[in-house]
């Protein structure tokens, strides 16, 4: 029987011949789906070719039987993504992107992460993160009514940023333009982060990293930044946008494309 695979498509690179373009995958958070990237993927798309890939369970991805972790979410694009490609990838996204340098770095060949941390929650040597009781608390809510907690974890996403409103508007229309997850895919996923803690990993990645984080993030909050830092080799830095919270593509998406393409350049992956 064949093997379910994750919906993905490719866009063609505009601003220059699509054979000389390299290849950008976009990785979705939590309860989403690539449709959350709209707003960015015509300003990557005159550098690169994007592939947007929905995480299984989610978006239009079916939800194959195995156990839902996070090298299985790894394998899953692994198997569906171009050979070699620059990954970015948004909270739960990042995760997966950070997997996929870990573990096949040969196929990568950078990463950006926004609003992701090594460990989302938080421990007495890492306090700037949500308690781990909040996300055993939106999993129960899952279980009992899995349409409001979405809605309500859309709502935590975009708290405190500037442009809150307009946000979970947005974000309400996405997460019902595809139909809503599977349950599965929803508890097990907020398993992943309650649960992950990559911090020791950070130091071995060999494909250069950018971390984005948001000032007023509810859920990764901006003083991660500053405890990630130190777990950073010579290859990765960190970037902070003002004024937004956990959807900063979305609440800034020019700043947003501004902070991937100076990466992008600094490490002469485009032109100057």
């Amino acid at each position: 029987m064949p093997k379910l695979m994750p919906f993905h498509n490719t866009y063609r690179c505009t601003g220059r011949a699509d054979q000389d373009a390299g290849d950008i995958v976009l990785l979705h958070g939590w309860g989403l789906h690539a449709i959350v990237f709209d707003d960015i993927v015509p300003a990557l798309l005159e550098h690169f070719r994007v592939t947007v890939i929905d995480l299984p369970g989610m978006g239009q991805s079916p939800l194959p039987n195995d156990d839902y972790t996070l090298d299985f979410l790894a394998d899953q694009v692994a198997a569906v993504m171009p050979e070699r490609a620059h990954l970015l990838g948004w909270s739960l996204g990042g995760l997966v992107a950070l997997r996929l340098g870990l573990t096949r770095p040969q196929r990568v060949q950078s990463i950006v992460t926004v609003a992701t941390t090594p460990r989302f929650t938080a421990a007495d040597d890492w306090p700037a993160a949500m308690k781990p009781e909040i996300l055993d608390a939106f999993e129960q809510m899952c279980r009992e009514d899995y349409e409001g907690t979405l809605v309500r974890f859309l709502a935590l996403n975009c708290k405190g940023a500037e442009s809150m409103r307009q946000d979970v508007a947005r974000l309400k229309e996405i997460l019902y333009f595809c139909g809503l997850p599977a349950h599965r895919a929803l508890r097990e996923g907020l398993a992943i982060l309650r649960d992950t803690d990559l911090r020791a990993d950070l130091a071995s990645l060999t494909p250069p990293l950018r971390m984005i984080f948001g000032e007023r993030d509810h859920i990764v909050p901006a003083a991660a930044m500053a405890a990630v830092e130190p777990l950073l080799n010579e290859r990765g830095d960190t970037a902070l946008i003002e004024q937004v919270a956990h959807v900063p593509f979305l609440s800034a998406p020019d700043t947003f494309n501004r902070a991937v393409h100076d990466f992008h350049r600094q490490h002469r992956f485009l032109d100057e």
